[in-house]
């Protein structure tokens, strides 16, 4: 029995995207293999990404355009997370928004409503259209009360054309002028990934969590007693691992590793 048996016996299948799925608008080799062999298994999988930009159907269209087909109901992201703790918070709260329509959409079918003067939170996204003069709103709201939220905290995310800044960086300047910390939803809070085992309908020691990265990915497995299975086609490098104090329980080239029987 190899290594990886224990992997393939699991039950549900926790899958990050960016770095471990596809590179921006390319798709990683051996995940039109993962994925077959998860259907051919009849495994039950979801793809949880810490981005918050896209929504499941957005994330749907895009992997159909990969040519891989799946359904909507496998995609869950931290801007679906976020509005869910939102929601157990504060319901029908107002937000102040630094993020695209997947987190905007979210915060308004959890029942909220945007508000740039006294909201009850500044909820941080990654974001294309992130100014000066955003920061500097979210700056003077948090600093009038608002409670500061962010989607991850990832600080950098992988594309076709390398590494680019995510929420973590994007929020730093925030937590710098106001002095506070923000609170992440996202992977690795243990949060979220109680959000995707019950979204699966799976017992934690039936599970196993797939991603490239080890400060969210991995350590949210770890931290959720979850199998953990880091694959080295995104941020983490295997020269990487020895800066850690902590391990992946299985570390494999990419995630078609898994459907080679």
């Amino acid at each position: 029995m190899s290594a990886l048996d224990q992997v393939r016996g699991k039950a549900g299948f926790i899958i990050d995207m960016d770095g471990v799925i596809y590179h921006g608008n390319k798709l990683i080799d051996g995940v039109t293999n993962f994925i077959a062999w998860l259907e051919a298994q009849k495994k039950k999988y979801l793809f949880l990404t810490n981005n918050s930009q896209p929504s499941p159907r957005e994330l749907q269209q895009k992997m159909e355009r990969l040519g891989v087909h799946i359904g909507e109901e496998h995609f869950y992201t931290s801007a679906l997370a976020t509005a869910a703790f939102l929601k157990s918070q504060q319901p029908n709260g107002s937000v102040f928004v630094i993020g695209e329509s997947g987190l905007i959409n979210a915060l308004y079918d959890a029942g909220f409503t945007m508000n740039d003067i006294n909201p009850d939170y500044v909820v941080v996204g990654e974001a294309k259209a992130y100014t000066y003069d955003k920061i500097t709103q979210a700056v003077r709201l948090v600093l009038g009360g608002a409670k500061l939220i962010g989607t991850n905290p990832d600080v950098t995310g992988p594309t076709d054309q390398g590494l680019i800044p995510a929420t973590g960086a994007l929020m730093a300047p925030i937590e710098l002028a106001t002095g506070s910390r923000a609170y992440y939803v996202g992977k690795p809070n243990p949060l979220i990934m109680r959000h995707a085992l019950k979204k699966l309908d799976c017992k934690r020691e039936d599970a196993v969590i797939v991603g490239d990265r080890m400060d969210t990915d991995i350590i949210a497995g770890i931290e959720s007693e979850i199998e953990t299975v880091l694959v080295l086609t995104g941020v983490t490098a295997e020269t990487d691992l020895k800066r850690f104090a902590y391990r992946p329980g299985h570390v494999i080239k990419n995630v078609g590793v898994i459907a080679e029987n």
